[in-house]
């Protein structure tokens, strides 16, 4: 009685609400990660960022112009001359003449500089923005396979409680039917209520499981919403299809060396080493000659009356006392290199390993998956036979009770089997391109 009533009350508080809730399929919940989740769009805006720092590197190629402007009153002339008046006048005295100029004064300009040489630091930092550039999509396909990975654990997460519930309302329906049996031999004088107590706190024991994993279900259906970006606000539910005994894993199997070399990481890598070659060019760069060319229009007013010219120019510099340590630093962005190809090597050989890894671990998923039938298969049989000892009076309770709990047991456990192949079944594709 305190059973029907506590699903009355459970249907009251859900049933209207799940009216309403809309139902995502596992590709559905990939698209919408994909769309929505956190990870992608800071992925998205940070190949968006490495494009322009692409397209304002490209800028670099050509000429800088500059304008600049100044106008200033001083105190007093910033210029002063004194001229001696020496008349031929034999006994006249003169003083000086005082002149001034510059209190007053406007200068501007507008230069502009083409650079012709500057140790290929423009090209190889153009190079170096298009690697950033080709790194960024990298690292963005990088996160697509993490984003897809945890959908598929979350949701198959779901359907392994669901698989579980469907054993308890399996285990439910068994223990009726037992409880109904000891209530008939108790009424024969065979059992005591003892043995109907037993069966009783059986019964509590499954609503106690019945309870934590529809609370699981509920707690794993929202984080897998709040990761797939559906609103918290509306109800979300999954339909799974496609629940049975999966296929065998051999269709998927890849060759590790070709599965490692061709994953985005290891791409990933590759640009590392372009970019440090680049990084060995822009160093050594530093320490060559720069040359410029460039034009320029100037105007100033400096003593009350305007004056303009254009010019053109050339510039020319030489770090000398810089091309001492400017080896060293050569040498040492050329040792950083060979530690990018000597990451870049053992990257690989783990990527590899861990391909491996996971493809063992995959037949051995589905390897559980048979035990596990074969184990609902025997236990099942060995109910039925306690069923039937138990009803001739050959066998206890707790023999039909254990045997009843192992038939649970093997249930959930082809149920997690099940879920577990399939997420690493999901992994592995991920991880060798497919």
């Amino acid at each position: 009685m305190k059973r029907n009533l506590l699903f009355l009350a459970a249907a009251l508080l859900c049933g209207p609400v799940s009216l309403h809730a809309r139902t995502y399929t596992l590709e559905q919940c990939k698209a919408l990660a994909l769309e929505n989740n956190n990870k992608m769009k800071n992925g998205l805006l940070d190949v968006q960022i490495a494009a322009q720092t692409r397209k304002e590197a490209f800028t670099r190629f050509f000429p800088t112009v500059s304008a600049a402007g100044m106008a200033f009153t001083a105190s007093h002339d910033m210029l002063r001359l004194s001229v001696p008046l020496d008349l031929p006048i034999p006994g006249l005295e003169l003083p000086p003449l005082s002149m001034g100029m510059m209190k007053h004064g406007l200068m501007g300009g507008v230069t502009a500089l083409q650079p012709v040489f500057a140790g290929r630091q423009v090209a190889a930092g153009n190079r170096l923005a298009r690697i950033g550039e080709q790194a960024g999509n990298l690292k963005l396909r990088v996160s697509e396979r993490e984003v897809n990975e945890t959908v598929e654990r979350y949701f198959w997460q779901i359907v392994a409680l669901r698989g579980k519930l469907e054993t308890l309302d399996a285990a439910d329906r068994q223990l009726a039917q037992i409880r109904h049996d000891v209530e008939t031999a108790i009424r024969a004088g065979i059992s005591t209520r003892n043995d109907l107590l037993r069966v009783e706190l059986k019964q509590q024991e499954n609503e106690s499981n019945r309870l934590k994993v529809e609370n699981g279900i509920g707690a794993t259906r929202l984080l897998l919403a709040q990761y797939v970006g559906a609103p918290l606000a509306e109800p979300f539910e999954i339909a799974a299809e496609g629940t049975g005994t999966p296929e065998a894993p051999e269709k998927w199997y890849a060759d590790p060396a070709g599965a490692a070399e061709s994953r985005p990481e290891a791409q990933l890598l590759d640009k590392q080493i372009e970019a440090s070659k680049q990084q060995v060019r822009m160093t050594r760069g530093k320490n060559m000659p720069t040359v410029g060319v460039g034009a320029g229009y100037l105007y100033h007013d400096l003593a009350g009356e305007g004056n303009d010219f254009g010019m053109v120019f050339a510039s020319v510099s030489v770090p000398i006392t810089g091309w001492w340590g400017g080896s060293h630093a050569v040498k040492r962005e050329r040792m950083k290199r060979l530690q990018a190809e000597n990451d870049r090597r053992e990257s690989v050989e783990l990527m590899q390993v861990e391909i491996v890894r996971c493809w063992d671990e995959l037949r051995e998923a589905y390897e559980q998956i048979r035990l596990a039938e074969k184990s609902i298969v025997s236990a099942t049989e060995n109910l039925r036979l306690n069923e039937d000892y138990f009803r001739a009076g050959t066998v206890s309770l707790s023999d039909l009770l254990d045997a009843q709990t192992l038939l649970q047991q093997s249930r959930d456990q082809l149920t997690d089997a099940g879920a577990d192949y399939r997420v690493k079944l999901a992994k592995y594709r991920l991880i060798t391109g497919q």
